[in-house]
């Protein structure tokens, strides 16, 4: 009597975990240096944070570990005088230059993209090369202007200055130039006015790119600190990121300081947790094209 051994039987669930394990033992120095990235990336904002509840006067990083936290450094912040102010100032300037800046970026970039008009590029080209000339350089003229018009220590005169975006304008427009024509066209065929064009189909098609956009102007106008501080000469104007530096003058504890920055940044990773789906839409529609 012959015995013959019996070969193990492989399924298709074996053969796709053996070809995830090679993957994964082929990615590892890939994940492992991404990991140390990020690891370096985010230290700074650990390190921010765990000063800013750290008791006042104690010993905190980098010297040693806190042997408590407390919210006692965030609660004297959040009840100084003038905080609550600025911080309300920081918004409006914000949110009010977003909502500006997205609606004619997007009118503009809708023109530049699907219009046709003499001097188009020309127009659109000058435009853009004020992207070369940096802000410093227009600084003294700009103020010079905005206080000929009575516009220093005002909120127009905060945010009117800013709302140029040349940046913005060219996302729109190499957006809004890869939509379909076709689209256009049947809606010029159909009676729709310019508007409804351009409520009904450049809106809702641009979500991806315009939520991208909100989240980079919202940044740049809530850490901005150049224009706000020359244009802002008291607490009725004047940002969080200028009446910090009045803060550091009146007061050198360093965990009152970095408790001061902790919570300027809490409204900043708000608006990106609210907006990530659309930013990873916006790159993936992106590396599509």
């Amino acid at each position: 009597m012959t015995i013959t051994a019996s070969r193990p039987v492989v399924t298709g669930a074996d053969t796709a975990r053996a070809a995830r394990r090679r993957r994964w033992w082929g990615r590892w120095p890939l994940v492992a240096l991404l990991a140390v990235l990020s690891a370096l990336t985010v230290s700074p904002f650990v390190a921010m944070f765990v000063v800013a509840l750290s008791p006042a006067g104690r010993p905190t990083v980098p010297k040693q570990w806190p042997e408590s936290l407390t919210l006692d450094n965030i609660t004297r912040v959040l009840s100084s005088s003038g905080f609550a102010g600025w911080t309300v100032n920081s918004l409006v300037y914000a949110l009010v230059s977003v909502v500006i800046i997205l609606l004619t970026s997007s009118m503009a970039g809708y023109a530049f993209a699907k219009k046709r008009f003499p001097g188009r590029e020309a127009m659109f080209w000058t435009f853009l090369a004020t992207m070369m000339v940096p802000f410093q350089a227009t600084l003294i003229p700009t103020f010079v202007l905005v206080n000929s018009l009575d516009g220093v220590d005002t909120f127009w005169g905060l945010i009117v200055p800013t709302l140029a975006n040349s940046q913005a304008v060219f996302l729109m427009r190499q957006f809004i130039k890869g939509l379909p024509d076709e689209l256009f066209d049947a809606a010029k065929v159909d009676g729709a006015s310019e508007w409804r064009v351009y409520w009904t189909i450049v809106v809702p098609l641009t979500k991806p790119i315009l939520a991208t956009l909100g989240v980079f102007v919202f940044l740049w106008h809530w850490n901005d600190f150049l224009w706000p501080l020359v244009i802002g000469q008291s607490d009725a104007t004047r940002t969080l990121t200028v009446g910090l530096t009045t803060l550091r003058t009146e007061e050198t504890q360093l965990s009152l300081l970095m408790a001061s920055a902790a919570v300027s940044v809490v409204p900043c990773l708000v608006v990106f947790f609210l907006l990530q789906r659309y930013l990873v839409n916006s790159i993936v529609m992106t590396g599509l094209k």
